[in-house]
């Protein structure tokens, strides 16, 4: 009798079953990319690590709602303000000034105002003209000659792109956009004409962002050349590095920071390659009350800024 041979079954490695999943996994819907953020908010991420509000002296804000849209706001600012010198020396003043301002918030509009004792008013206008039209608009008027200036932006959000257009005095147009062409990768471009100094140009940018960094890179052919990374070791802790580089006057700077948000603080701080650190906390003491403190060193300069506020008030 013959000896009946089964038919031999060909398991394939469990290797390339892993990577049969991974690959139908990677696939990509290029029709349905996410929508990318402003373009100019590219370094969004990296600007709030390495760009905290620093100030020097005594600073105190008080907002007071009246109904759930609109607020009254009053600022208090004591300290030094530093003059424009011909030598190296820094020269300061001791100044002081109160703000006044008033806020109206609404889901579909926004409207900001702020008066200063030294005679400057400030306004911001957000409003959404549609579900994917918006219309953005600030200004300054000051007594000071040709410091007075304004702007107005037109923002449409596509499906997986962003346009803007803008107007502004001095017979500035400008005109970007923005382009989602992956899950995380986003081009974009802008150009520029500022009719009063005759003056043009051209800038491109990309960013690539996932869940645990975002990566950044701007040039313009003003000479500008811009590079940030934002690595998030978790969720309350983030380090920042950026890189500015100006091809005309061949100014370079490189920075490093951390972003580190607690229960009931936020710390941040950097150090750059001008030999300048700064630190900023912001505590919060309790509902609706928060201490501010603020430290900058300019080693080079020898320049020394500290300031402390308080923040009453959402």
């Amino acid at each position: 009798m013959a000896t009946l041979i089964p038919p031999s079954v060909i398991v394939p490695p469990a290797n390339s079953m892993s990577a049969a999943v991974e690959s139908e996994k990677e696939k990509v819907d290029y029709l349905n990319l996410p929508c990318p953020i402003p373009y100019e908010e590219i370094h969004r991420e990296a600007l709030m690590s390495l760009k905290p509000e620093l100030f020097e002296g005594l600073r105190f804000d008080f907002t007071k709602g009246l109904n759930q849209r609109f607020s009254l706001s009053h600022s208090v600012f004591m300290g030094p303000t530093e003059l424009p010198t011909q030598s190296a020396d820094i020269v300061k003043i001791p100044t002081a000034h109160y703000e006044f301002g008033a806020n109206f918030i609404d889901p579909q509009m926004m409207l900001i105002g702020r008066v200063m004792t030294d005679g400057r008013v400030n306004a911001r206008v957000k409003c959404d003209l549609s579900e994917n039209l918006s219309l953005k608009a600030n200004g300054q008027l000051t007594g000071e000659p040709h410091m007075s200036h304004g702007m107005v932006n037109f923002d449409y959000k596509g499906k997986d792109y962003r346009t803007q257009f803008q107007l502004g005095n001095g017979a500035l147009l400008g005109a970007s956009y923005i382009q989602s062409v992956g899950p995380h990768l986003s081009l974009g471009g802008e150009v520029f004409w500022a009719g009063q100094h005759r003056k043009s140009g051209i800038g491109y940018a990309a960013r690539y962002n996932t869940d645990k960094m975002v990566a950044a890179g701007q040039v313009a052919s003003t000479g500008m050349v811009a590079l940030s990374y934002v690595q998030k070791i978790s969720d309350k802790v983030s380090l920042a590095s950026d890189f500015m580089y100006n091809y005309m006057s061949r100014d370079v700077t490189a920075s490093f920071g951390y972003d580190y948000i607690l229960r009931q603080c936020r710390l941040r701080g950097k150090i750059d390659s001008n030999g300048c650190v700064a630190a900023f906390l912001e505590e919060r003491l309790n509902m609706g009350l928060n201490f501010i403190l603020s430290a900058e060193v300019d080693h080079k300069k020898k320049d020394y800024k500290f300031g402390f506020g308080l923040t009453v008030g959402e």
